[in-house]
């Protein structure tokens, strides 16, 4: 098992949230958004830039900028 942050993972990777990093209204942003440990998560799709990405989580898909993204710690399987 290897952790990465979500900013790192590529399409079709999937895991567990291990960590949220981050602080002050990012990392309340981050939580607000239901992405808090231990949810599976799935990477689906990242904008040509890189940025945002696309993840779904809980039965639901959620747009991350890769700036938040990387407050996001995740155990890939």
């Amino acid at each position: 098992m290897t952790i990465k942050t979500l900013g790192e993972m590529r399409v079709g990777e999937h895991g567990r949230i291990s960590k949220i990093g981050g602080n002050g209204q990012v990392h309340r942003r981050i939580l607000d958004m239901g992405v808090i440990p231990p949810a599976a998560v799935v990477v689906e799709r990242i904008a040509p830039m890189g940025d945002p990405i696309w993840i779904r989580l809980r039965g639901y898909q959620l747009s991350l900028r890769k700036e938040e993204a990387i407050n996001v710690q995740v155990e890939v399987d």
